[in-house]
């Protein structure tokens, strides 16, 4: 392959790298409990740039500066996501429907931070930032080329997670508008799914 061919190869596993189902069911969690199209969208864009930020930083240390991490450093890294992943399903599967003339609680409005999902991305990049860095200089065997491939994989999964934030929101306030409950039972059901996911993740974890 050519250095070209492998940077556009860098941009495109990253778009598939938004899809896995850890990321998914993670803001499955957000964007079921505040549907809104607008705000799903910047959901997607802060756990894109959590996740990129993460990689790139953990990247650049690791090729630049000679970082290795140690395997329990990243055992403690998947199990992070796995007790996220149980937090978010535990915190989904407590919403309530707000009416339209209500004012959101404190509680709601902290949950509904795009902080939230910049951290979410955040312990996502940190979990699998090694492994990529791995990945990305054996393909390039370049310090240079090893972090723009980085970059790029970063960006696919910005675009992907924005295009599933997006897809999900449309999903629900299609689904809404037929049927007043069921984006609750939604929002409920996900938190359950987010739950049992951690449990699976710390499970093949230890």
């Amino acid at each position: 392959m050519t250095p070209l061919s492998t940077l556009l190869l860098g941009l495109l596993l990253g778009l598939r790298h938004a899809t896995d189902p850890d990321h998914v069911v993670a803001m499955g969690t957000i964007v079921t409990r505040d549907p809104n199209l607008r705000r799903a969208v910047r959901t997607g864009l802060f756990w894109g740039v959590g996740h990129t930020v993460t990689v790139l930083g953990v990247g650049a240390l690791m090729l630049v500066g000679g970082l290795r991490v140690p395997d329990r450093v990243v055992t403690a890294m998947d199990l992070a996501v796995a007790a996220m992943l149980v937090a978010l399903g535990i915190v989904a599967m407590s919403t309530r429907r707000v009416e339209a003339n209500e004012q959101p609680p404190l509680r709601e409005r902290i949950l509904t931070s795009p902080f939230r999902p910049l951290l979410v991305g955040i312990v996502h990049g940190l979990a699998g930032s090694a492994a990529m860095t791995l990945v990305a200089l054996t393909t390039l065997r370049d310090v240079r080329g090893a972090l723009l491939y980085l970059g790029l994989f970063g960006a696919g999964t910005v675009v992907g997670m924005m295009a599933i934030t997006t897809v999900l929101a449309v999903s629900l306030r299609w689904i809404g508008a037929r049927a007043a409950a069921l984006p609750l039972w939604i929002a409920r059901t996900s938190g359950a799914v987010s739950v049992g996911a951690g449990v699976v993740v710390a499970m093949g974890t230890l």
